[in-house]
């Protein structure tokens, strides 16, 4: 029987398991409700596990029969500071904490995986590293696993590597996307204090008042983005935190507020993270005030290796038929610390979507404390993991 024939036939213990992780939903780093469930998943499956030392990732390798390379397919677990309110007969049991981006099926799917690979490890050509990473959303799990060791987990380099994301809006339910070079955007942060003097609001000239200084840094980190960098090589910087005063009528001492910057090039990141802190810096001088200025790189840009990329396209079209695939026109401004993998190892990263609605474009995106998943697409994440892995191997043993 094929890979996507078997995956059919663990649904069932696949969405059993997926609701099982929705239940308890675990936020960061430290996941030790989801390792549990996870170790229970693999146990059996002959694999060698290795428990995180800082985080609670699990690491399991399966040994193909045959030599050969070593394959990586990755799955984040962690959940979202969300309350989840989609009325679900499976919904959170976690107050403030929510599944809402979908990496309760990546989890499940990668197990699922882990059980069609297991069944046919005599005829592998090569190992395959299972790589279950908590703290993708804002953590860097996977630059922790990184540091240690998860790309040398099976005695020597990996060759290729994987990963899925689900969506639960955009993309019609089991369509595949993706894109060669850039897919998703580089993450950082900028962080800044305007210190003046407080004073009373109706006396502002005895004070030194941050909030105008740090409302025209605002501004003018916009009029940089449209006038200091290239259409073509985009940036986007969002303001979303902004902090001064407590009354109506009390000048503050400082002023603060963060911003998420994107970025698709290491050129484009380069300049905006020099361009955004000397703006602020020109501000605060020209008002009379002091500014503290930080600046930290997160994630760099998710590249998806050419060759790798059209590897993925042709399985799906293959396995699962050619309507199935859709490549994307662009890039998309989320974040991903699998780029951290990626740029370490040459692989490629896909979307599957996940809508419950027949109208995509209508649905809760990720992260909505609303937004739902289609159990159906369970197998078929499992089934193309599985052929990926199957296939690199062997192409890798020529």
């Amino acid at each position: 029987m094929s890979l996507r024939s078997d995956a059919g036939q663990l649904r069932d213990e696949l969405v059993a398991l997926r609701r099982s992780l929705h239940r308890v939903p675990e936020i960061g780093l430290h996941l030790p409700r989801t390792q549990e469930l996870v170790l229970a998943a693999l146990d059996g499956l002959g694999c060698e596990i290795t428990l995180g030392r800082g985080l609670s990732s699990v690491t399991a390798v399966l040994r193909g029969g045959k030599p050969g390379g070593t394959v990586l397919l990755r799955g984040d677990m962690d959940a979202l500071p969300v309350t989840e309110r989609t009325g679900e007969e499976f919904t959170s049991r976690i107050d403030g904490a929510m599944h809402a981006c979908g990496h309760d099926l990546h989890t499940a799917g990668l197990a699922g995986a882990a059980r069609l690979l297991a069944a046919r490890r005599e005829d592998l050509p090569g190992d395959v590293v299972f790589m279950f990473q908590p703290g993708e959303e804002g953590h860097d799990g996977a630059g922790k696993m990184i540091e240690e060791g998860v790309l040398t987990a099976s005695g020597r380099p990996v060759d290729a590597a994987y990963g899925l994301h689900v969506s639960s809006a955009h993309y019609a339910r089991g369509m595949f996307t993706g894109r060669p070079g850039p897919l998703m955007a580089a993450s950082d942060g900028l962080f800044v204090r305007v210190v003046g003097a407080g004073g009373h609001g109706s006396a502002p000239q005895h004070a030194k008042d941050p909030v105008p200084a740090a409302c025209a840094m605002v501004t003018a980190l916009q009029t940089m983005v449209t006038r200091g960098f290239d259409v073509f090589d985009p940036v986007v910087v969002t303001v979303g935190m902004f902090h001064a005063g407590t009354r109506r009528n009390i000048i503050p001492d400082d002023a603060t507020f963060e911003a998420t910057v994107r970025s698709f090039s290491p050129e484009a990141r380069e300049l905006v993270s020099k361009e955004a802190v000397r703006i602020c810096e020109g501000i605060a001088a020209a008002h009379g005030l002091d500014v503290e200025v930080a600046y930290e790189a997160e994630y760099p840009v998710t590249v998806n290796n050419a060759d790798e990329h059209e590897f993925l396209a042709h399985t799906v079209r293959e396995v699962f038929g050619e309507e199935r695939f859709e490549e994307l026109r662009d890039p998309m401004t989320g974040s991903e610390d699998f780029s951290r993998v990626l740029n370490e190892v040459p692989g490629a990263y896909v979307f599957l979507g996940a809508s419950t609605a027949e109208d995509p474009a209508s649905a809760p995106n990720n992260h909505s404390p609303l937004a739902t998943f289609d159990d159906s697409v369970l197998p078929d994440g499992a089934a193309l993991l599985a052929e990926l892995a199957t296939r690199k191997l062997a192409a890798l043993a020529g």
